[in-house]
C-alpha cells in the first residue's frame, strides 16, 4: 500500500497538487465572481440593519410615553426605571469592517461581472453603510469615519488603528455625499421594495437631513447648547437651512414619482386602510423599503400583543399596551383637541350608550393603530370592560371582577380582554395595539408566528419629512404636505390644517407614526425629550394612565346600563419617565475608550 500511493504521489505534479483549492470552503474570488452569492451575502447585511425600537420590537416600544408593558411581571422593570447612560448605545464597527471589506474585495474580484452589476452591488452596499453611520450619529454623535480596512501591521503598535471622532456635522455630510453618489446605480433594483434602490437612498436622505437640521437649529435654541470643543457632538447653527432644504429635495422627489402615494384603497374606510397599510405587500405604493419576514423568517409580534380574548396559547399577549396620552393625541374630525370627554366642567362624569361612543368621529388613524373600547379585532367586538360603577350615596362605587366575571344583576362585571390593574397579559391601560398585529389567527400561535414585513420607510413619512422641513424654510407649501396625510389616512376634510404649527407638526409625527421607531429620536433631535420625560409624577406623557370603562349600574336612572370611563394611573407603572441631559448622546463603552484614547467622551459622561 505504501508502494502505491508512492507511486500516485509521483506520478502527480507538485505545484498541482499543492494548489488544489479546499473542498470544504469558499474563497473570496469564488464569491465576488458569483452574483448569487453576493446577492445571498447582501441579503445578511440587509438582516443586520440596525434598530432601536424598531423591527417588532415589543420591549424597547413600551419605553417611551406612548406605552407601557403589560406583560409578564419579571419584565416589569420596564415600567420602573430611569433611562441610563448607555441607553440606545449602538457601536458596531464589525458591521462597517465587513461592509469596508465587501467593497474592497468587490473592486478586487469582480472583474468578471458586468459595469452594471458591479455598480448596483457597490451601491447596495455603500447605503446599507450609510445607513448604519446614520444609526450611529444619530445615538452616539459624530463616530469615526471607516471607509476602508483597518489592518494590523504586527508593529506593536496599534496607533495607527486609531481613528478619532468626526464632527457630528461630517458624519450628516458624509451620509448625505454617499447617497447622492450611489442613487443613480440601482439599475436591477428599480422596483424593489426589499432591496435598495434611488428612493430608498433618497428616503434615508430626507430623514437623515432632517435630523441633522434639527440639530442644528434646536440644539442651538437651548440655554447651554450640548457641545465638544471639537464638534463631535453639536452642529453650527448655521448649517440648518442647508440640511432641511436637501431634506425637502429628497422627499419632493419621492413624492413626484407616480410610483409611490399614500394607501388608499377605495370602497374600505380610512381606518381599515391605514391598518391594512402595514398589513399588505401586494399593490402597496406606500411602503417604500422594508425588511421582508415573507421567506422562511417570521417574528413574534402578533403572539406578543394579540387582545387577550383572541391569544391561542397560554402565556403571550398584551404585553405592549397603548397610553391614554397616545390616545388622546388623536383629534377629532371636526379639529377640536383629542381629549377625551368623560367628564364635563362641573366633573361629572358623562355617559355614553356603547363603550365606542366616546371615541366617534376620532382621527381614523386612532382605529388603525389602537384597539380601543367598542372596537372590533378580527371582525369581532372587543371584550372591554373594567367593572360596574355603582351609584351609592351620592357618588360611584367602582368594582371589578375576575376576566369575564358576571355580576350579581347576572350581566357583565369584567370583560374578557380586562382592563385589569396590576395584572399580566392583559391590557393595564385599556387598549391593545392594533398596529402591525396581524387578524389571521394562526399568526399568533407557536412556532409558526406572523411573517408580515417592517416598512423601514414609507410615504407617510415623506409627506411629514417634507411638510417640516418646508415649514423650517418658510415654505408655505408645508401645510398641504400635512393636510395630504390627515386627509388621506386621517379621514379629515380637505384643508383641515390652515395655520401649521410646530406643535401640529410634532403632534402629526406622533399619531401618524407611533411604534414605528420615531418617537424616541424626534424628541431628541427637537431637544424636548428632557422636558416631554420629565420625571415628573403628574404629567400626562412621564406617566402612562390608563382609560377605564365601566357599566353604570343605577337601576330607575338614565343612565342606567350605560357607561363612564375613569382615567387610571396602572400599579404597575412604578416610575415617571425621565430623561436627563446625558441621554441626548448615550456613553462610549469603556472598553472602546481604553482601546482608542482619541475618543472624545460624549457630554455629561
Amino acid at each position: 500500500m505504501l508502494t502505491i500511493a508512492i507511486s500516485m504521489l509521483a506520478g502527480c505534479k507538485e505545484d498541482e497538487w499543492l494548489q488544489r483549492q479546499p473542498k470544504d470552503r469558499i474563497t473570496d474570488e469564488q464569491i465576488w465572481k458569483d452574483p448569487n452569492m453576493i446577492t445571498g451575502l447582501l441579503a445578511n447585511y440587509y438582516d443586520r440593519l440596525p434598530s432601536f425600537s424598531g423591527v417588532f420590537n415589543t420591549g424597547t416600544s413600551s419605553e417611551f410615553d406612548d406605552a407601557m408593558w403589560s406583560g409578564h411581571v419579571d419584565q416589569n422593570g420596564r415600567n420602573n426605571f430611569t433611562y441610563s447612560d448607555s441607553y440606545g448605545r449602538y457601536w458596531d464597527y464589525t458591521f462597517i469592517r465587513d461592509i469596508n471589506l465587501s467593497l474592497e474585495n468587490l473592486d478586487k474580484y469582480s472583474s468578471s461581472l458586468t459595469d452594471v452589476k458591479k455598480k448596483q452591488f457597490n451601491a447596495e452596499l455603500r447605503f446599507i453603510r450609510a445607513f448604519v453611520y446614520f444609526e450611529l450619529v444619530k445615538r452616539m454623535g459624530g463616530v469615526p469615519l471607516v471607509t476602508t480596512q483597518l489592518i494590523y501591521n504586527n508593529s506593536g503598535d496599534p496607533t495607527p488603528l486609531q481613528t478619532p471622532r468626526a464632527k457630528e456635522s461630517e458624519v450628516y455630510d458624509f451620509i448625505y455625499n454617499e447617497l447622492e453618489a450611489i442613487k443613480e446605480n440601482f439599475s436591477e433594483t428599480t422596483n424593489s421594495k426589499t432591496r435598495a434602490n434611488k428612493y430608498t437612498a433618497l428616503a434615508l436622505e430626507s430623514r437623515a437631513m432632517l435630523y441633522a437640521g434639527s440639530i442644528a437649529k434646536y440644539n442651538n435654541l437651548m440655554a447651554t447648547p450640548i457641545t465638544t470643543p471639537g464638534g463631535e457632538v453639536g452642529i453650527p447653527a448655521d448649517k440648518a437651512n442647508d440640511y432641511y432644504q436637501k431634506s425637502l429635495a429628497a422627499s419632493e422627489s419621492i413624492l413626484a414619482n407616480s410610483n409611490y402615494d399614500l394607501y388608499n384603497v377605495a370602497g374600505s374606510s380610512k381606518g381599515d386602510n391605514f391598518y391594512k397599510l402595514f398589513m399588505t405587500e401586494s399593490a402597496n405604493k406606500e411602503v417604500i423599503f422594508a425588511k421582508d419576514f415573507a421567506t422562511g423568517k417570521v417574528h413574534g409580534f402578533t403572539y406578543d400583543n394579540v387582545v387577550r380574548s383572541f391569544r391561542t396559547d397560554i402565556e403571550g399577549s398584551s404585553m405592549l399596551t397603548p397610553s391614554l396620552s397616545l390616545v388622546e393625541s388623536f383629534d377629532y374630525l371636526d379639529g377640536t383637541p383629542g381629549v377625551l370627554k368623560d367628564k364635563d366642567q362641573s366633573g361629572n362624569y358623562i355617559s355614553y350608550s356603547t363603550p365606542g361612543d366616546i371615541f366617534a368621529n376620532k382621527d381614523a388613524r386612532l382605529y388603525g393603530t389602537v384597539v380601543y373600547p367598542g372596537s372590533v379585532f378580527r371582525s369581532q367586538p372587543v371584550d372591554i370592560q373594567a367593572g360596574v360603577a355603582e351609584w351609592d350615596n351620592g357618588a360611584y362605587r367602582f368594582k371589578v371582577g375576575n376576566l369575564g366575571s358576571v355580576y350579581t344583576d347576572g350581566k357583565k362585571l369584567t370583560g374578557f380582554d380586562g382592563p385589569r390593574d396590576n395584572d399580566q397579559y392583559v391590557s393595564n391601560t385599556g387598549f391593545y395595539i392594533r398596529k402591525f398585529v396581524s387578524e389571521n389567527p394562526q399568526d399568533g400561535v407557536r412556532p409558526s408566528l406572523a411573517s408580515n414585513w417592517w416598512p423601514w420607510f414609507r410615504v407617510g413619512e415623506i409627506y411629514l419629512n417634507a411638510a417640516e422641513a418646508a415649514f423650517e424654510l418658510g415654505r408655505a407649501e408645508a401645510k398641504n404636505y400635512i393636510n395630504k396625510v390627515r386627509e388621506v389616512h386621517g379621514g379629515f376634510p380637505a384643508n383641515s390644517i390652515t395655520t401649521l404649527t410646530t406643535d401640529i407638526i410634532r403632534n402629526e409625527r406622533r399619531v401618524e407614526l407611533a411604534f414605528e421607531d420615531h418617537r424616541y429620536f424626534d424628541l431628541k433631535r427637537w431637544r424636548i425629550a428632557h422636558i416631554v420625560w420629565n420625571g415628573a409624577e403628574s404629567d400626562r406623557n412621564a406617566v402612562v394612565y390608563g382609560f377605564y370603562p365601566y357599566r353604570v349600574v343605577r337601576p330607575g336612572h338614565p343612565d342606567d346600563g350605560k357607561f363612564i370611563f375613569q382615567r387610571v394611573r396602572p400599579v404597575r407603572f412604578v416610575r415617571a419617565r425621565y430623561f436627563q441631559m446625558f441621554n441626548y448622546y448615550s456613553s462610549i463603552d469603556q472598553n472602546v475608550l481604553n482601546n482608542n484614547p482619541k475618543l472624545v467622551r460624549n457630554p455629561f459622561h
